[in-house]
């Protein structure tokens, strides 16, 4: 996936560069700017002072010294006041610097912290929104994968309106599972007959003997009466209609077509570009290549569901799409109801999906 978001330590990553949430004088401090300069060594601090400290939503590079990462890209985000003082557009141009830098400096791979939301005061649910907007439009236009690196689940939080709503939704569906087996489980129980007596011969208690019954008399023989046993039958009477012996071959050849095919069909009947479709399904091109060179290939359930949201498929239309890879939505799992969530409200946008799957701690759409 392009960009994905993962609950670590970012001091831990193995990738291209990591994102330093610095302060201006580059110097080191708390949270995660003080967190990097502890792991990667002494060695920062001394070329950070070469750097003559860094403006609010600029970036600069130094050396990864003793991180995982080769190299740390320090942005300085801004102090949330109201608002109401450019604090938005500074958060932006943190992001858009940062990724501009590694993309000059041609890195595969970067990782970011939450930029602001910490100690500097900036809502966490509007950090959040910025960074996977800026990042997603990023990965959009560019070649690269992007880690949003959450520590803990504090930091990270959904939009409250949001929140609710899809827990709402979730929390609809299960009542109805839940009221469909009791009243399942109540009917079974009313309709079950009383139980027997119970009785014990050890402790010499016995059921009471029953008078035996004549057995009943047997039908009179009719004169067209089959004269042959069942078993006999089937050799004797030859007249009897047999089904028909189904034809394999002929099955395999009226196969439907296989999810890869239908991928293809459909991205060419919307006029998009392979490109365009991967990029929009949150798919990485060398997935997206072993699909297209393998009719028969059968990919995960998130990354099948990534391509219905990037085809923008209703809902009937993303189960039979599903269909053709083996899966089913159903009311049973969280995530087959936050799917269904996002496709009836008519939002197609996979990284506000995976913002939600994530914060139910559910799979998110792209992955293998």
């Amino acid at each position: 996936m392009p960009l994905q978001i993962v609950r670590n330590d970012i001091t831990t990553m193995r990738v291209d560069a990591i994102v330093n949430a610095a302060k201006r004088s580059l110097l080191g401090g708390g949270g995660v700017d003080g967190a990097i300069h502890r792991a990667a060594g002494p060695e920062l601090l001394e070329e950070c002072r070469t750097l003559g400290g860094c403006e609010t939503g600029q970036a600069k590079l130094t050396k990864g010294y003793r991180l995982p990462a080769r190299y740390i890209i320090h942005t300085v985000g801004p102090v949330y006041q109201d608002g109401q003082h450019g604090e938005e557009k500074l958060l932006r141009s943190c992001y858009r610097n940062s990724l501009a830098l590694a993309a000059e400096e041609g890195f595969e791979s970067v990782a970011f912290p939450l930029i602001s939301a910490g100690n500097y005061g900036y809502p966490k649910d509007q950090a959040l929104q910025i960074a996977v907007g800026e990042i997603s439009w990023f990965v959009l236009n560019h070649d690269m994968l992007v880690y949003l690196v959450v520590y803990d689940r504090q930091s990270f939080q959904l939009s409250r309106h949001l929140l609710h709503d899809v827990t709402e939704f979730i929390e609809e569906r299960y009542v109805q599972e839940e009221d469909a087996s009791v009243s399942a489980s109540r009917l079974a129980q009313e309709s079950q007959e009383e139980p027997p007596p119970c009785y014990s011969i050890r402790h010499g208690v016995f059921p009471p003997k029953k008078k035996p019954t004549a057995p009943p008399p047997a039908p009179a023989a009719q004169e067209d009466e089959d004269p042959y046993p069942p078993i006999l039958r089937i050799f004797t009477r030859r007249d009897e209609p047999t089904a028909p012996t189904p034809d394999l071959d002929a099955m395999l050849k009226q196969m439907d077509e296989s999810f890869s095919q239908s991928l293809l069909r459909q991205i060419d009947e919307k006029g998009m570009t392979d490109a365009q479709c991967y990029k929009k399904a949150n798919v990485d091109r060398k997935l997206f290549s072993k699909i297209r060179s393998n009719p028969q290939y059968k990919p995960s359930k998130p990354t099948a569901v990534a391509f219905a949201v990037a085809l923008e498929l209703n809902w009937a239309e993303t189960n039979e799409f599903l269909r053709k890879a083996g899966y089913a939505l159903s009311h049973s799992s969280k995530f087959d109801i936050i799917i269904e969530y996002f496709i009836q409200s008519g939002n197609y946008n996979i990284f506000e999906i995976n913002e939600t799957l994530f914060a139910f701690d559910q799979t998110l759409l792209g992955s293998h």
